[in-house]
């Protein structure tokens, strides 16, 4: 054991499903396997939009998220055109879990679909490439989820590493490496850089990843403050951080945001994109049994100009469609009417589900209860008879309207 610790050091793994939603449906349907599929918030109906496409989608046809199912249609006649499942998704995430648990218990989800492992002391099975081989093979056939794995001395070279070849690629990347590979990128390309940050970087003259490295570390502190320098280490290969398997139940925050493939000012799109985002950020409060009372939304206009606004409510929640509404909430009263580019959902300060303490006066009591029958009557009728089996009565007189 020490021997290997000594010949290889350090090892991360960072395991990244490859489109995802599009992969799980592939797997549920394996004759999709060689067809252009895309999930969409309503296949059924023309005004729909692409939320999450294949890479056959994306690179045979130039598909992209956000791109309006007439057009996707238009570019590819024969498209697979589906609805979202997030009861499979969920399942399906769980399941790669549990498979990578099986390599080691140091094991750190970081969201629905990527996840990293410490491998150090886990060479029973191997070198580290023969493990991520094992990893990577083993997703494919027993799931039939693609996946791409960086492999690196910590978790940001590993992520770094993931994302250079997709589908099904493995990638090393060690410290020593990092001036030839990572130095020459964008500095937008870092992870954990965005939009915001890399334009203050190339405001001071810094535009690629070997710049900030050497860039002084108290100008950095100055313009981003502890921010600033933790990006500065990891743009030198230095991330001192564990994979904690506890990470999940410390998180505060649990958001996700979408960077549009255009501008958008056609509120149904921005709709269909909200409720897809409230959807990812529910599922990961169920995996990680917590709820929130604050929900969060940001919004990035086309002059990059970003706006975050939020609001407390009494009751958390946790259930995908009160997420919703209160998104929907915020952005109907913080939109501007301007043309959006990025959009975003949060839930701060998230705590477990079993700490929930709300003001059980007769009228929450009820409220509740009658709620929590509610989903669970909702869930078996979709699991019976599908989706589109309940609609809201709003939905439904929007509807006899048009």
């Amino acid at each position: 054991m020490e021997a290997t610790r000594q010949k290889y050091g350090r090892v991360i793994l960072h395991v990244d499903c490859n489109s995802f939603f599009a992969s799980c449906e592939i797997a549920r349907d394996p004759s999709l396997k060689d067809r252009a599929v895309v999930v969409a918030g309503d296949p059924k109906e023309r005004k729909g939009v692409v939320l999450a496409a294949n890479y056959i989608a994306k690179q045979r046809f130039g598909i992209y998220t956000t791109m309006p199912l007439w057009e996707a249609k238009k570019r590819c006649p024969h498209l697979v055109i589906l609805k979202p499942d997030f009861h499979l998704y969920r399942d399906i995430s769980e399941k790669v879990f549990q498979f990578l648990k099986t390599f080691t218990p140091v094991l750190e989800p970081a969201s629905i679909d990527e996840g990293y492992l410490d491998i150090t002391d886990c060479y029973s099975g191997g070198s580290p490439l023969g493990i991520a081989e094992q990893i990577q093979k083993g997703l494919l056939k027993t799931l039939h989820i693609p996946v791409s794995i960086g492999i690196a001395p910590n978790k940001f070279l590993a992520k770094m590493a993931s994302d250079m070849k997709k589908p099904l690629g493995i990638t090393v990347l060690r410290k020593r490496d990092v001036p030839k590979i990572l130095w020459p990128l964008p500095v937008q390309q870092m992870h954990g850089v965005g939009e915001k940050t890399a334009k203050k970087l190339n405001d001071i003259g810094i535009f690629t990843i070997g710049e900030l490295a050497k860039a002084e570390k108290v100008i950095l502190q100055n313009l981003l403050g502890v921010n600033g320098v933790r990006l500065k280490e990891r743009a030198n290969g230095v991330d001192p951080r564990p994979v904690d398997p506890e990470e999940g139940r410390k998180w505060k925050y649990i958001g996700n945001s979408t960077t549009l493939s255009r501008n958008v000012t056609e509120e149904r799109v921005l709709l269909e994109v909200l409720r897809a985002l409230a959807q990812s950020v529910s599922q990961r409060m169920k995996q990680k049994r917590v709820v929130s009372s604050t929900i969060q939304i940001m919004i990035r206009y086309s002059n990059f100009q970003t706006i975050t606004r939020s609001k407390t409510w009494e009751n958390p929640v946790q259930e995908a469609e009160e997420i919703f509404q209160r998104a929907v909430y915020l952005l109907k009263r913080h939109w501007n009417g301007n043309p959006i580019r990025l959009l975003g959902i949060t839930a701060v300060d998230v705590f477990d589900k079993k700490e929930a303490v709300k003001q059980l006066d007769l009228f929450h009591f009820e409220e509740d209860a009658k709620k929590e029958a509610l989903w669970n009557t909702i869930e078996r009728l979709q699991q019976k008879f599908g989706d589109g089996i309940i609609q809201k009565g709003v939905e439904l007189f929007r509807r006899q309207k048009r």
